[in-house]
């Protein structure tokens, strides 16, 4: 048997170098026209065949086994998209852009697809075909659901998906995946209280949107803790609050501002929340004299493994990390992910990979992160392992 892992560390320095040009240059969600440039040009003189536009700046590279027989075809996503925030950490291959930055290791994603499509060029040791998606627009974007909707398993009918993506909390050399929710439908809250505004010492002169916001983040924390099982899993956030005066300590506000985020995994849970969350907003405002004007958008939705590439996924990482490294169904977050989108148009799984312990020791989203490099043969070796065991050559 192959050992991918092992054939990919001949070109890590290559691939790390790969990885840190990315970094340095990073693009924001359907802007990755160098990101995508880059990668159709690596994937073209790998000999693999390359196809571009979807999604806008996506990119799909096909590659047949040595055998097609099987007539089945599976599908490797990496997202490419930067976050719009500055980095504060001092690596030589810090980003280029004010603004922007690989805050979340989509850099190290589409090298490692990279890496794992080079080895798949060179040894096409699999009967069927490998799909490797270089998808836009994961932070907000929803450049997965761009893809899918343009017709993506149209014109690649992969059977099955599946996505790698870093995860600082665990230690490089492990991995985590499990069947059932991996990440939380993200949904957003856009709230205006209007009220009255007035003097600060004559509040019975006014209506106060203050008071009023107050008493309705409050009780947006029932939904949770009173509206949904205890075994079930809810978070209502409110994060922003502003009012339509600023900086003055004796004036009343017309109105306040609120925005926030809804995380749930269940569909139910979901409706259930938007439904309280109207009520409550409605029915708090009336009740004190203001009035309420709720947005509701519904985002990415839960990120749902399917049981049999759940397992299919943990038992090829057994084989390429150990059996002792690979956590099988760890405990979901709230994150989001618009990979929900591509599982929701064919079964797959979607992984979690080690990464802890290199030189940037926080997590995601945060203004000093970087990706682990030392785990880039590890993560592209998995993903071209899923294809040979996906689609087996016969003996």
């Amino acid at each position: 048997m192959s050992d991918p892992v092992q054939h990919i560390r001949r070109y890590h320095a290559e691939l790390q170098q790969i990885r840190r040009d990315l970094h340095a240059h990073p693009e924001l969600g359907y802007e990755e026209n160098r990101t995508s440039g880059i990668v159709a040009e690596k994937l073209a003189s790998w000999g693999v065949e390359v196809h571009r536009g979807l999604a806008r700046t996506g990119v799909v590279g096909v590659v047949p086994g040595r055998r097609t027989a099987s007539g089945r075809a599976i599908g490797l996503r990496a997202d490419m998209d930067c976050l719009p925030m500055h980095e504060t950490g001092d690596v030589p291959h810090r980003s280029r852009h004010d603004g922007k930055m690989h805050g979340c290791g989509h850099d190290g994603h589409t090298t490692m697809l990279l890496g794992a499509a080079r080895y798949l060029a060179e040894t096409r040791a699999f009967d069927g075909t490998a799909y490797l998606i270089f998808q836009p627009a994961e932070e907000g974007g929803a450049g997965g659901k761009a893809m899918v909707d343009e017709g993506l398993f149209e014109r690649f009918p992969a059977n099955e998906i599946y996505a790698l993506h870093n995860w600082p909390p665990l230690p490089a050399g492990k991995m985590a995946v499990g069947a059932g929710p991996m990440m939380a439908a993200t949904d957003e809250i856009q709230l205006v209280i209007r009220g009255k505004g007035g003097h600060a010492a004559l509040p019975h002169l006014a209506v106060d949107p203050v008071v009023v916001a107050a008493q309705v983040i409050g009780a947006l924390q029932t939904i949770a803790s009173r509206n949904v099982s205890p075994v079930d899993s809810l978070v209502v956030s409110l994060c922003s609050m502003q009012t339509s005066q600023l900086g003055a300590f004796n004036v009343i506000p017309d109105f306040v501002k609120l925005i926030g985020t809804v995380r749930s995994f269940r569909p139910e849970t979901r409706d259930l929340a938007e439904s309280r969350i109207k009520a409550i907003v409605s029915g708090v405002a009336q009740a004190l004299g203001a009035a309420a004007e709720l947005e509701y958008k519904r985002g990415y939705p839960a990120t749902i493994n399917s049981d049999r590439e759940a397992e299919f996924a943990a038992r090829v990482g057994e084989r390429v990390f150990g059996k002792d490294n690979v956590i099988r169904n760890p405990e979901p977050t709230m994150g989001g992910e618009d990979f929900s989108f591509m599982l929701q148009a064919r079964p797959g799984a979607y992984v979690w990979l080690g990464q802890g312990g290199g030189p940037s020791s926080c997590f995601l989203h945060n203004p000093g992160y970087d990706f682990n490099d030392a785990v880039i043969p590890l993560g592209a070796g998995y993903l071209a392992a899923l294809v040979e065991q996906s689609l087996p050559l016969a003996k």
